[in-house]
């Protein structure tokens, strides 16, 4: 099984980092936190310091890599040049990149938003250079890019991320021991 990467910067979202961890796990599919900090210990934008499974430097294959995710709540990742030079290459080779919240906003910085279909969080739309917005929608899948508006609609992301890897059934499966649709 390959691992599903999620990144941690200071400053991101707990609802749409952990509760996508969360997620992806409950599905039995691998998921790493990485931190773009300096340690394995990562605040978050409402202070709660969480401990990393790994630092990117140890990340030896994003390559090989199933998923990259890149939660809200900071501007800050687009700071990290050798997490967007990973993600840039990751999502040219046709592989699942998914942000969240504020976070498509360095999807657009790279330029994989040009002529797609995309969401992110209110007040963020200036930066998904070249997308076509679809603010109206919890997410929005183009090809390989998956985008999501907020912390709210978190669940529907994660659900969507369990969809696309595991497959439906195993998306509803979860879904239901959730007790949401």
């Amino acid at each position: 099984m390959k691992d599903i990467y999620v990144f941690l910067m200071t400053g991101f979202e707990e609802i749409e980092a952990l509760g996508t961890v969360d997620i992806l796990r409950r599905a039995g599919l691998s998921v790493k936190t990485v931190s773009l900090v300096a340690t394995k210990e990562v605040t978050s934008s409402r202070n709660v310091t969480v401990i990393a499974d790994t630092m990117f430097a140890d990340v030896k294959d994003f390559a090989g890599a199933e998923m990259l995710v890149l939660p809200g709540g900071t501007p800050k990742y687009n700071e990290h040049e050798a997490m967007k030079k990973e993600v840039l290459a990751f999502a040219n080779s046709g592989k699942n990149v998914a942000a969240i919240c504020a976070s498509p906003m360095v999807l657009g910085g790279l330029g994989l938003l040009k002529g797609k279909n995309a969401t992110c969080y209110p007040g963020f739309e200036q930066y998904l250079e070249g997308a076509n917005l679809q603010t109206d929608k919890a997410v929005v899948i183009d090809g390989n890019i998956i985008t999501g508006k907020g912390p709210g609609l978190t669940i529907d992301f994660a659900l969507k991320l369990v969809e696309i890897i595991a497959g439906k059934a195993k998306r509803d499966e979860i879904a239901a021991g959730l007790l949401v649709k």
